[in-house]
């Protein structure tokens, strides 16, 4: 089984291709050849930083969305994504100028409103609270660093910071998380174990 970690040059491939290998991954390619990717068994696609910048990261790789777009949406085959990779999923971002998305899951993703007493960027251990039934989200407590949140469609989970904030989206075959599994500990480790299980 051959996993596909997307190299976009959107940060923390390192720790979350330990974090992978740590979980029982026997195959991580760290690629950015979208060949490897449309033949992949699973996929994972990190991203740290803004949300602009991962976008137009993800499409100056000639190839690369066809390939993720025949793979996981055509091809059903299971796909994660972490933090900005989550917000990717969404429609459109807001961060520094307004940013189409892979538009997988209708939604957009803004800044979260400051509050009395809260802190932006959310940075810090919080809870995941399930809102839908689905194998791979448990109640527990992650690892959140972000100042961007997504709102729409396929909510799988929330958090608490400020008001209600979504900490997982899915559909089908397709997973999005806000926190950083790579970060999270038992908790984070868990969840990709079940991914690298899991049969949509």
């Amino acid at each position: 089984m051959t996993l596909a970690l997307i190299d976009y040059g959107a940060g923390n491939l390192h720790s979350v291709h330990n974090a992978l290998k740590a979980a029982g991954a026997a195959d991580v390619a760290v690629t950015a050849d979208p060949d490897l990717v449309a033949r992949a068994d699973r996929i994972v696609l990190p991203g740290v930083g803004a949300f602009g910048a991962c976008a137009a990261g993800l499409r100056a790789i000639p190839g690369m969305i066809e390939a993720l777009e025949a793979r996981a949406l055509a091809g059903g085959v299971p796909f994660l994504g972490v933090c900005v990779g989550m917000q990717l999923m969404a429609t459109t971002g807001h961060e520094m100028g307004e940013h189409a998305g892979l538009g997988w899951i209708a939604g957009e993703v803004a800044a979260i409103a400051p509050a009395p007493g809260i802190r932006v960027p959310h940075m810090g251990w919080n809870d995941v609270a399930p809102i839908a039934g689905h194998p791979l989200i448990a109640p527990g407590e992650a690892y959140f660093l972000h100042s961007f949140a997504f709102t729409g469609d396929a909510v799988l989970a929330t958090t608490s910071h400020g008001g209600t904030v979504t900490a997982a989206i899915g559909r089908d075959n397709l997973l999005g998380v806000q926190f950083h599994p790579e970060k999270s500990q038992a908790y984070g480790l868990a969840l990709l174990e079940r991914f690298l299980t899991w049969r949509p």
